[in-house]
């Protein structure tokens, strides 16, 4: 069913610009009808819509600043794992010398 009103066909044509394959666009345009019914939208078409919302979120971490207190909290953490990891391997070749 294709899209009916003038607002659906600009959104039709927005979500075609951005690459958004026609089948889905198509049902994506519909889903404001289901929801004025009263009735709820399919599950493929909710399943389109929140594949269509993470990947937007995704987008806007890559694209956002980064967040430096995240990066803050990251840097000990990793120091801590490197060290654990050097006195693991360090304590590994200790007992392989005291065997030979």
């Amino acid at each position: 069913m294709p899209a009916k009103t003038k607002q659906d066909k600009n959104l039709y044509n927005r979500m075609r610009a951005s690459g958004v394959r026609k089948k889905v666009a198509r049902e994506l345009t519909d889903l404001p009808s289901h929801l004025r019914r009263g009735k709820q939208p399919p599950k493929p078409l909710r399943r389109a819509v929140d594949r269509l919302e993470s990947t937007v979120s995704e987008l806007r971490e890559h694209v956002g600043r980064s967040d430096r207190k995240a990066a803050g909290r990251k840097a000990p953490r990793t120091r801590k794992a490197k060290k654990a990891k050097r006195a693991a391997a360090a304590r590994k070749g200790a007992r392989r010398r005291t065997k030979t």
